[in-house]
């Protein structure tokens, strides 16, 4: 029998994840958990074969959590459930520790398989996810940072280094501020940085801000409505 923890400050999706592997005979939720403290407190001191972890908790990021489950209970393997696209967060969690990955829209039989999967020392990952893995393995360490870039997104990284916001960036590409934040944690990840502060001192350094904020000037203007 799997013992899994099973840990989300939502009580609807702690009872619908509860009856989803209660009603399958080889797993049994051991103990639930809405805070990080509890997931710790839980590992510390009862049996737990697998946790399923959602990412944005209340006392803090799920990922400091995962952080220290991995450091202080290395053996038990951590899915992460989260509402964010794998896009976003995949790879990090990933390299974080984390056994899997899954977005709160999978299917419930995805998550039966993952926890199958990460119990056996595997790791549950989609397959877009596995060859993004593999592009950052493969890429060349001497090529420039942002020519990792999709053009989109190196536009974003463009209007970012001089110095737009977020709502900025959406209005002048016609695009939803959510988007923006998309490929902002896309460039971040890509780039192996954490803040807007680093991509501005990049581009100044490689002096793309020139040519960039040409480009910037060069876009058409928005029609109006």
């Amino acid at each position: 029998m799997i013992r899994v923890l099973i840990a989300d400050d939502h009580t609807v999706v702690l009872k619908g994840l509860k009856q989803v592997l209660s009603d399958t005979p080889d797993i049994s939720v051991a103990a639930e958990a809405t805070t990080g403290q509890q997931v710790l407190d839980w590992v510390r001191t009862k049996p737990v074969d697998v946790v399923v972890l959602d990412i944005a908790m209340p006392d803090g990021n799920g990922l400091d959590v995962l952080r220290t489950l991995k450091r202080e209970r290395p053996s038990i393997p951590v899915v992460i459930l989260s509402m964010h696209s794998e896009e976003q967060y995949g790879v990090l969690v990933l390299k974080a520790g984390a056994s899997g990955y899954l977005t709160k829209e999978s299917a419930p039989a995805q998550l039966i398989a993952a926890i199958r999967k990460v119990i056996t020392g595997g790791k549950y990952i989609s397959p877009a996810l596995a060859e993004k893995l593999a592009f950052d393995l493969e890429a060349d360490p001497n090529t420039p940072l942002h020519e990792r870039l999709s053009s989109r997104e190196y536009q974003v990284l463009g209007l970012i280094a001089i110095g737009k916001t977020v709502g900025e960036i959406a209005e002048s590409l016609s695009l939803s501020p959510k988007t923006i934040s998309t490929y902002r944690s896309r460039i971040l990840e890509k780039m192996k940085m954490q803040k807007n502060a680093e991509l501005t001192h990049y581009a100044v350094r490689q002096g793309l801000v020139d040519a960039l904020k040409f480009k910037e000037h060069a876009m058409p203007a928005k029609r109006p409505a």
